[in-house]
């Protein structure tokens, strides 16, 4: 008998066993992906332990402060986000909600009120720059309050029929005492300089006009 062995004989090569200390493909996946781990030769070290949650939400939280501001006759003290706009505070914050939040980009004037007696887009105005303002707002225009007396070109617009939608009516009327105290209504043509600002989407700019003409002339 012949003692070579045949091909078919010889055993199938195998393949070395893994090390312990070299993960499998499957061991590198599943703890890369949980811990964010590092291989380097050798095996795995530890992941750098992660953030805290309350020290991650501290890290995310926006930086915030107190301002104190005086509207509509009442002051108020409130703690806001520094990017908290004007008219955001006075909307969520103290639900003075006549303002309207029309482009939010300073574009169309639905946002207007009085800040010290100048007429500002307070969908732009940080409210965080406001401490010790005065701010006047569409609610705070009528003096009569809960008597139900109007100001004056609130009246001069019901009966000049100046608004149709009335979204932008709040922005108008605020604009439009700020272009009478600022003296810029020497004619028509001025008042509709001074309140270019101020779009009315349904076209009622002719009876806005003459609105703040009645009020100024009193007729």
């Amino acid at each position: 008998m012949s003692t070579e062995l045949t091909e078919s004989a010889v055993p199938p090569p195998t393949e070395p066993p893994e090390s312990s200390s070299t993960p499998s493909r499957r061991t590198f996946i599943a703890t890369t992906t949980a811990v964010g781990g590092a291989v380097v030769a050798g095996g795995l070290i530890a992941a750098t332990p992660l953030v805290g949650s309350e020290e991650a939400a501290a890290a995310e939280a926006p930086p915030g402060g107190n301002v104190s501001l005086t509207v509509n006759g009442r002051r108020h003290t409130v703690t806001v986000d520094n990017r908290t706009s004007l008219l955001d505070l006075l909307r969520e914050n103290l639900g003075l909600t006549g303002s309207k939040k029309g482009c939010n980009a300073g574009a169309c004037g639905a946002c207007t009120v009085l800040v010290d007696g100048r007429r500002v887009n307070s969908c732009l105005t940080l409210a965080v720059r406001l401490e010790g303002a005065e701010v006047t707002t569409i609610e705070g225009l009528a003096p009569g309050g809960e008597d139900g007396e109007l100001h004056p070109l609130q009246k001069a617009f019901i009966e000049e029929d100046a608004f149709q939608c009335g979204y932008c009516t709040p922005g108008q009327i605020m604009s439009g005492v700020g272009c009478i105290q600022e003296g810029h209504t020497g004619s028509a043509d001025e008042i509709r300089e001074w309140m270019s600002g101020n779009i009315c989407r349904c076209g009622c700019y002719v009876k806005i006009v003459r609105a703040v003409e009645q009020t100024v002339h009193g007729k």
